[in-house]
């Protein structure tokens, strides 16, 4: 199979990685660097000259919405809100005005709905649930969404579908809720009839996944094309997602995890949860179908191999090209409850969404701030999470792939902790590979990998006074899968657990942190052998390149 797509050659992934080392003082030669220089490490080089199959370190340079390009569409004004009957001055509930305006642009095939500055008060759920329709404030603190009524209030009780009384609007749903429209209904109405629903990219029972054909032959991690059985219902651009069973072994669960003998004895079969979420699903957009040769966007993630029964499939159809732009989204102020009890003034969500993106807007006294659900090459840029505390300011769940957080901030809570309260931080979980948190300032949370075997997700260029504490129920298997790279991170209070992961998380890459001790929530490590981990520059960030999710966008692949 094609390890790298036409017209990229190794020579030229060498000449790049060289030309980014060469900006600072240290190239790796035999000399060695001063104490005050930045250094190169092997790990980069080694990247450079593999990029799609590093052990450590995952291929994340397509990451965030239309492979993290700038600037973002701005499609034409089509609407402005107060034309609808919105009115700014908070004396009336505009969600009816904003989402007629929403729906209007969206059925006539797309635009920008302008909220001028003012201060809404909104009594509903926000809903962009079209295509191509961006809806655009005149700035944070100009233009401010107000939300009067928590997700429970407005839709009803919601739990988990593993059973439980706790509250599910504590990790899914948002007053600002970017989804394709038929799959928000379908969610809304499960919760009301409590039937607790599915989440993600194949519908509340899977129900809406049809095989478009299986793989051929088997493929690898890293390969661009895949052999199938029957090409006829593919073409150029067409949306579809891979899907991979586990084995009655769990082989596939064991290749998340690097295929290493220090993960070999792990027991799987009491962890109930996660042998729930496969069948793996990674949506992915065909760029070129040549007899029975499928070339993809993207490299893959994983083997596809016999055992794990490959194949291509379709999915919910997702909601595309859409944004939400420079504005506030607050919630009326009211305590934070105890751990998974929130009621759910949750800020903006994006579940089945592809090829989205957030900027600048700002959530204040949220349960939870940010989240993509099943949320495929999505981008938050220029977001922060403010106000009395949150439970997740960022969440990234059931099987989210290739988004992109960059020039976030988690603000030091303006409330004192409630007892009991939760806090997590930038969490991933559930089978989500391939993410990226780039640029941001945490003044407190942590990097919360929330079990689930998420794999393959970088966090770069970060600092944080690490005082959250990561999540997940035992039953929902490890907490890091391979392939985790933590490169330039600064920690503010020492703290080890959660950030320094050379001990826990197998063949993973920590690069460039400063001194960290344990104290606080220490993690324990789910695998008891050797893990393949990489430790390099501990104890300083005076590293080249300083940011990984840039470097590799820089070097071109």
């Amino acid at each position: 199979m094609d390890s790298t797509p036409s017209g990229i050659s190794r020579r030229r992934l060498l000449g790049n990685a060289a030309g980014l080392a060469a900006g600072s003082a240290v190239l790796g030669g035999a000399s060695p660097a001063r104490a005050d220089a930045a250094q190169t490490p092997d790990l980069w080089r080694e990247f450079a000259a593999t990029p799609y199959t590093h052990p450590q370190i995952p291929y994340v340079a397509r990451a965030g919405c239309d492979y993290g390009a700038t600037p973002f569409p701005s499609p034409p004004v089509r609407a402005n809100v107060q034309r609808y009957g919105a009115v700014p001055d908070g004396s009336a509930d505009a969600a009816p005005a904003i989402n007629a305006a929403i729906r209007e642009v969206g059925e006539a095939g797309g635009g920008t709905v302008v909220i001028p500055a003012g201060r809404y008060r909104c009594d509903d759920i926000i809903q962009i649930g079209w295509s191509n329709v961006v809806v655009r404030g005149d700035g944070i603190g100009e233009t401010t969404l107000y939300f009067t009524r928590s997700l429970e209030q407005i839709v009803g009780i919601n739990r988990s579908r593993f059973g439980g009384s706790n509250s599910a609007w504590s990790w899914c749903g948002g007053l600002v809720w970017i989804a394709p429209r038929a799959r928000f209904t379908s969610l809304v109405e499960a919760i009301q009839a409590q039937d607790w629903p599915l989440e993600g990219w194949s519908g509340n029972r899977r129900e809406q996944c049809e095989t478009l054909t299986a793989l051929a032959a088997p493929a690898r991690q890293g390969d661009w094309t895949v052999t199938v059985a029957d090409p006829g219902a593919l073409a150029p651009g067409d949306r579809v997602m891979l899907q991979l069973d586990d084995t009655p072994d769990h082989a596939l669960l064991a290749h998340m995890c690097g295929d290493i003998a220090g993960t070999s004895s792990y027991y799987w079969e009491n962890k109930t949860k996660l042998l729930s979420y496969p069948p793996y699903e990674w949506p992915v957009r065909v760029t070129a179908v040549d007899g029975d040769r499928v070339t993809l966007d993207r490299p893959l993630p994983l083997d596809a191999r016999p055992e794990f029964a490959p194949r291509l499939t379709t999915l919910v159809p997702p909601v595309t090209g859409s944004g939400l732009e420079s504005l506030t989204v607050e919630m009326t102020e009211t305590p934070q409850l105890r751990h998974l009890q929130d009621k759910g003034y949750n800020g903006v969500v994006l579940q089945c969404a592809w090829d989205c993106w957030v900027d600048q807007v700002r959530t204040v006294h949220v349960d939870n701030g940010f989240l993509f659900v099943a949320a495929k090459a999505c981008t938050l840029r220029r977001t922060s999470v403010g106000g009395r505390g949150s439970h997740h300011p960022y969440a990234c769940r059931e099987q989210s792939h290739d988004n992109l957080v960059e020039d976030f901030r988690i603000e030091d809570r303006t409330a004192p902790a409630v007892p009991g309260s939760g806090l997590h931080g930038i969490n991933v979980e559930g089978l989500s590979s391939h993410n990226v948190w780039s640029r941001g300032v945490m003044e407190m949370a942590t990097f919360d990998t929330h079990r689930g075997l998420p794999f393959a997700n970088v966090r770069t260029d970060i600092t944080v006074n690490n005082t959250g504490a990561h999540g997940g129920s035992d039953d929902a298997g490890p907490l890091y899968g391979a392939r985790f790279a933590h490169w330039n991170v600064t920690v503010t209070n020492e703290r080890a657990g959660c950030v320094r992961i050379d001990d826990v998380a197998p063949r993973s890459a920590t690069v460039a942190i400063t001194p960290v001790r344990p104290f606080g929530q220490i993690d324990r490590p789910d695998f008891t052998g050797d893990l393949d981990t990489r430790l390099e520059l501990y104890g300083t960030t005076r590293v080249t390149p300083r940011n990984l999710y840039d470097a590799q966008r820089t070097l071109g692949v």
